[in-house]
């Protein structure tokens, strides 16, 4: 896929080196398409590794893709800098008046404090209530997935014994759904987080389907409304070494975190994790594009 980003973004250059298809605003001008306005809405601290894991997973169609990178306003995170942010992010207030094929809310390392306490609560709701109107199809991605839950539908979320770490086996419970086309019976994902979402209360809502889940992490695909609302639990978008960076970071900081189940070899650290999980990560972001964004997206936004 042909990815629209800005010529400066440092993301572009890694996915160049990767032969990804990257396309700046000059040459996207000359191709007589309209591309699909897609805005990422990134609540991760490390923003510009989000960047590039995301349009990597978005590069696997022959789909020119737009892309507006959005931050909140009512807070501004501490590690990314601050150049980085006015260059190349927008806040909510610069795009309010616009409407996007999708939007992608990321995860965000604030799962175990209340929704409520959260410094952008407000804002995110208030995001989340126009993307109803506003946006084709929204991509809810793990703490993402659990506050759009709670938020459209008011299902909590649910604090656990210990955090869940690792790479998890899956099972696909509906395959003629489009968003899981092309998936095999048992796939893998990982996860990193603190809380989960009761597959039970999930199963209380009738707007919502579950796709597929997993023994250990439960509820992983989640749609509704024939896809314009789609819920991801974990990290299908993660490169392969994101989970031993976290592991050795949370190790730095004297925090007690045990080794992420199912990735190192043998539970070798300095052993290179194998990645088990980027063919169904390509394909779930390659389902949702096609199916439903630009399938049913009006070409006049």
């Amino acid at each position: 896929m042909p990815i629209k980003v800005q010529s400066e973004l440092p993301a572009k250059r890694v996915l160049e080196d990767e032969n990804i298809f990257i396309m700046d605003k000059a040459r996207a001008i000359h191709q007589d398409i309209r591309p699909l306005r897609i805005a990422i809405l990134n609540l991760m601290p490390l923003k510009e590794d989000t960047e590039v894991q995301l349009l990597r997973s978005l590069s696997n169609t022959p789909l020119q893709v737009d892309i507006t990178l959005l931050t909140t306003a009512s807070y501004v995170g501490k590690n990314t800098a601050s150049n980085h942010l006015d260059q190349f992010y927008l806040n909510f207030d610069e795009v309010k008046h616009l409407k996007f094929d999708g939007l992608i809310i990321t995860g965000a390392p604030v799962e175990q404090m209340e929704f409520e306490e959260v410094t952008y609560w407000e804002e995110l709701k208030t995001i989340m209530d126009w993307s109803k109107a506003n946006v084709t199809s929204t991509f809810h991605i793990c703490w993402g997935a659990q506050a759009g839950l709670y938020y459209h539908y008011g299902i909590p979320k649910v604090n656990l014994e210990k955090k869940l770490f690792g790479v998890y086996k899956h099972h696909v419970l509906n395959r003629k759904i489009p968003l899981v086309r092309g998936f095999d019976d048992v796939f893998y994902a990982p996860h990193s987080r603190y809380t989960t979402v009761s597959t039970e209360e999930i199963l209380k809502k009738p707007e919502l389907t579950i796709l597929a889940k997993s023994q250990e992490a439960g509820a992983f695909i989640v749609i509704a409304d024939n896809g314009k609302q789609i819920f991801v639990t974990g990290h299908p978008e993660y490169d392969r070494l994101t989970l031993d960076k976290e592991y050795k970071r949370d190790v730095d900081k004297g925090l007690e975190i045990e080794l992420p189940g199912n990735y190192y070899p043998d539970e070798l650290t300095y052993v290179r994790p194998e990645l088990t999980w980027r063919a169904h990560a390509n394909a779930l972001y390659t389902n949702w594009l096609n199916y439903y964004v630009y399938q049913v997206t009006p070409y006049e936004l």
